[in-house]
């Protein structure tokens, strides 16, 4: 009983990271209707960036600045502002094939521009264990799982609760409309860009000290977000969010009672299920398209 609750924590802890990554593909997809293949690659950066910031002589907290803001500033608005929008105008197909062609260029710059093995990463949680229901269970996992759970929720506040955040909604529904109604759209989406950029620099920050900084993390957790935004719904942040904690579960689930070498082969599975019962996925709504 005590190591299920163990993997239970440590699996939402795991799902919020992916259900943060997941909201970034829905996002985009929401306002560009198109996948950011580069997503993992968006959650592995940050920490990248802020480790090679310190290896030029700055301090940590510095460097934890620095780092954020030239992450933000290339990939919030440098993204929107020098990819999507140049290749946007020749359709969904070129522009998916540029987040690809993106994907690749950030993993091997991290790779051969800093350093091909995983370093370590500062964690903003001392390491240790507290008791939950008699069982000992990580303070890190739980402080990921509160942290970017307040994250989203505060994401969800935003967007619902506020005039910003419903024009947000606005856009992304109908940004014709929208625009003929005096939004200004162009800045509602490169927004959303922003606060996508925003979500990856969180889960960089949380992920990287548990599993390290390095180059190829971006394909672990761009493939498991990916995987969870179809499950919970591409066109909602609620599925997202469903999804991210369903695959995270099942992840930690599966390595520990079935295999740890099929662990990856679990979540694609269900993804099949899901794509096959539901398409739209578990909280998605159907969309229908003239093609």
């Amino acid at each position: 009983m005590d190591q299920f609750l163990q993997l239970i924590v440590a699996g939402l802890a795991t799902g919020a990271i992916y259900a943060l990554a997941a909201i970034g593909f829905t996002l985009v997809w929401q306002t560009s209707q198109t996948i950011n293949f580069a997503q993992g690659e968006f959650v592995m950066l940050p920490a990248i960036l802020v480790l090679t910031a310190a290896h030029v002589g700055l301090p940590m907290w510095l460097a934890f600045i620095v780092g954020s803001a030239a992450f933000i500033l290339l990939f919030g608005f440098g993204f929107k502002r020098f990819l999507v929008e140049p290749m946007q105008r020749h359709g969904v197909l070129p522009l998916a094939i540029a987040t690809m062609a993106l994907s690749v260029l950030i993993k091997e710059a991290a790779k051969n521009g800093f350093s091909a093995e995983a370093q370590h990463f500062p964690s903003l949680v001392p390491d240790g264990s507290v008791s939950f229901l008699g069982a000992a269970v990580s303070a890190r996992d739980i402080a990921i799982f509160v942290v970017a759970v307040a994250a989203i929720l505060g994401l969800q506040a935003f967007i619902t609760r506020t005039r910003t955040g419903r024009t947000m909604q606005a856009t992304a529904q109908n940004p014709t409309v929208a625009r003929i109604l005096g939004v200004p759209v162009e800045r509602m989406i490169l927004l959303t860009f922003l606060i996508n950029a925003a979500l990856a620099l969180i889960a960089s920050y949380l992920i990287s000290p548990v599993y390290l900084a390095k180059f190829s993390n971006g394909e672990t957790i761009g493939l498991a977000a990916f995987i969870a935004a179809i499950v919970g719904g591409f066109n909602q942040i609620r599925g997202a969010l469903a999804g991210g904690f369903l695959i995270g579960l099942i992840d930690n689930l599966a390595a520990a009672y079935v295999s740890s070498a099929y662990r990856a082969a679990v979540p694609l599975v269900v993804l099949v299920v899901v794509i096959l019962v539901k398409p739209e996925g578990l909280l998605g709504r159907k969309e229908e398209r003239t093609v």
